[in-house]
């Protein structure tokens, strides 16, 4: 079973949580070197006390900047959308995931429930616009200062759409498909 680990580029909690990982290190073969296990811990707690792993159908609940694919030992607890493990490290980082697939991805979680926004209000491009002004800035080709302003144009309206939307396929199926597709721009398979 595939764990992972969401964290600051620095090896910092991003999803609350305090200290420092220990992160891997790429070897000149290109694979990875197992960042050190953490100090083995007790009394686990959720949220409050314990190394907090995901599964990969957890995975959109606690995107951040890095993903590590991660493994837990000992003491575990099992809940809704982590386990908690009394010690874990650090097995290797998804090198695909970094600030631009971040934004396609996002992008496409939005442009998939786009036609849905738009059959009920067909003259309202702004979600559609900061979509394309968000790939745009992903592939380099406008500023920082022409994407706020797509932003700025769209107002809230944009996330409003996706979220309405995705309500309206069906929070699961629509999971599901996020899924999905994050693990092709990691370059896993599911049910790996």
């Amino acid at each position: 079973m595939t764990f992972y680990k969401i964290l600051n580029l620095d090896g910092s909690a991003h999803n609350g949580g305090k200290g420092k990982w220990y992160l891997p290190t790429k070897k000149r073969d290109g694979t990875w070197e197992p960042g050190k296990w953490m100090p083995k811990l007790t009394e686990l707690v959720p949220c409050k006390h314990g190394y907090h792993l995901c599964q990969e159908q957890d995975l959109t609940r606690w995107l951040g900047p890095m993903i590590c694919v991660a493994e837990g030992r000992g003491e575990q607890i099992v809940c809704d959308d982590k386990i908690v493990f009394a010690q874990a490290r650090l097995l290797s980082v998804c090198e695909n995931w970094n600030e631009r697939t971040e934004r396609l991805f996002a992008a496409d979680c939005a442009e998939h429930v786009l036609p849905i926004w738009e059959k009920k209000y067909p003259g309202d491009l702004r979600p559609r616009k900061a979509i394309e002004a968000a790939r745009l800035f992903a592939d380099g080709k406008i500023t920082k200062e022409k994407l706020a302003a797509a932003w700025a144009a769209a107002g809230d309206v944009a996330w409003a759409a996706a979220w309405a939307a995705a309500g309206a396929v069906g929070w699961d199926a629509e999971c599901e498909w996020q899924i999905k597709r994050l693990l092709e721009y990691l370059g896993e398979r599911a049910g790996d």
